[in-house]
């Protein structure tokens, strides 16, 4: 089992910043693929970001590239999203998610994550 905490969201004008961070407790975190996905009201969960088991290589939805960056500190169990010049098209909750490494790992695909946290309002005001 993998136990993931997002924190982090909050409220922000737009072009300001954020920072989420999703802390992992329970099996070797390096051996995890990580994720953040985000859900608007009444939206379908998407994928924002990804990025592999040594950090090594990352993956953007086209909405965020350029303005959002991925990463991970394997010593110390956490993966962050930096997100700047947020835009109010950027409000939702954004979850955090793990998936175990192998070929079958694809970085967009939400049924290759196996664990996910409870998520963390970010709000973009205009």
């Amino acid at each position: 089992q993998v136990q993931l905490v997002e924190s982090g969201g909050g409220l922000v004008q737009a072009g300001g910043s954020l920072r989420l961070s999703c802390a992992a407790s329970g099996r070797t975190f390096s051996q995890y693929a990580m994720g953040w996905f985000r859900q608007a009201p009444g939206k379908e969960r998407e994928f924002v970001a990804a990025i592999n088991w040594s950090g090594g290589s990352t993956y953007y939805f086209d909405s965020v590239k350029g303005r959002f960056t991925i990463s991970r500190d394997n010593a110390k169990n956490t993966v962050n999203l930096q997100m700047n010049s947020l835009q109010p098209e950027d409000t939702a909750v954004y979850y955090c998610a793990a998936a175990g490494m192998g070929p079958w790992w694809r970085p967009d695909i939400q049924s290759k994550y196996e664990y996910w946290g409870q998520g963390t309002q970010v709000t973009v005001s205009t």
